[in-house]
């Protein structure tokens, strides 16, 4: 595959999105590169080149058209494309410090680092911690040295209790704090619920560091919900619950109970995930976190021949254990309306 010789990075899409598909490292950076000697700015190839292509990668992904393997080839490519339309365009820092990172457990890093180069772009010194930084440690690096800013990165909805004590530790650190990544939700509401400064995109998060007074002017986090205790109280059951579910679907569904121990290990770990979403939206107060992420989980097990009344299943057993958690109940009940019904037990 040859250079690009377009000006336009969306005409130069489909040809980039093959080299990812192709396993083509040389000629995705060489489709980059071509944009960036037509006088295209490093941004543009950037956001409208680089990020969309990862956005489709992540969509073949959750169809099941591209294995995990696939997924992580393109991912790698893409990064290689950033490190080489960096090294290309090389600027020079005017401004202060930028300190981008992941939340803790968070493993999606090229989103964050899509924007600390557009911040570097745009002057700022950047520093990039990369995925899954703990907050002691993103802590002690503060102390350590002088940052104007923090900007960290949020993929995961069921991440979010995390982000809020990412979020608050910087604080302390008196270091403002601007959030972003679908993990706060599409309109950033769960941001303005923790009580954070909250970005759509890179350019929007550039704009915002440079406005200090606009980033520290945030209304406090709306949590006085969290003094009933139903938060804390599915957390300490999260081992039981995964459990209990987990035995309820050998008994209702006896093909689990030939599973390999790689379809077990993914079993658990979406029980995992379903408690964590369901936490996640005690949390924050927001039941739809929670049917939102059923109606995902639902999509990506579907597209891998795993039925929606598995998910049903759960979700009913559920709700008969967490009976005495009402936010929760609500939460798990809304989430069942859209899935089909679950089929009665023999006896």
């Amino acid at each position: 595959m040859t250079a690009a010789t377009t000006m336009d990075p969306t005409d130069a899409y489909p040809g980039y999105l093959a080299c990812l598909a192709d396993a083509d490292e040389y000629a995705a950076i060489d489709v980059a590169l071509g944009l960036l000697d037509a006088g295209v700015p490093p941004e543009r190839v950037l956001l409208d080149l680089v990020a969309p292509a990862q956005a489709e990668v992540g969509e073949r992904w959750a169809r099941n058209e591209w294995s995990v393997a696939q997924e992580h080839a393109a991912t790698h490519i893409s990064e290689r494309v950033v490190a080489a339309v960096a090294a290309h365009a090389n600027p020079r820092p005017t401004g202060g410090r930028i300190v981008v990172a992941c939340m803790d457990g968070e493993w999606h890093a090229l989103p964050p680092r899509l924007v600390a180069e557009v911040l570097r772009l745009r002057g700022w010194q950047v520093t990039f911690l990369g995925a899954s930084v703990p907050a002691a440690h993103l802590v002690s690096y503060l102390h350590r040295h002088d940052a104007q800013a923090v900007a960290l990165a949020c993929a995961l909805p069921m991440r979010l209790p995390h982000a809020h004590r990412m979020i608050e530790a910087c604080r302390r650190s008196d270091v403002p704090v601007v959030v972003g990544g679908r993990g706060f939700g599409a309109d950033g509401r769960w941001a303005a619920r923790l009580g954070a400064a909250w970005a759509p995109n890179a350019p929007a998060a550039a704009e915002l560091i440079a406005d200090e007074r606009a980033l520290r002017r945030v209304p406090a986090a709306q949590l006085g919900h969290l003094a009933d205790d139903e938060y804390a109280s599915l957390v300490r059951r999260r081992g039981e619950l995964i459990d209990s579910a987990l035995t309820d679907l050998r008994e209702r569904v006896p093909a689990t109970r030939e599973y390999t121990a790689a379809q077990l290990d993914s079993t658990v770990s979406d029980l995992g995930h379903i408690v964590d979403s369901l936490a996640a939206s005690l949390y924050v107060d927001d039941a739809s976190l929670f049917t939102e992420f059923v109606g995902w989980l639902v999509e990506i097990l579907t597209s891998r021949g795993v039925p929606a009344s598995a998910v049903a299943l759960t979700l009913e057993h559920y709700a008969a254990v967490l009976r005495d958690f009402p936010r929760a109940s609500d939460a798990v009940a809304r989430s069942r309306a859209g899935l089909p019904a679950t089929p009665r037990s023999g006896g």
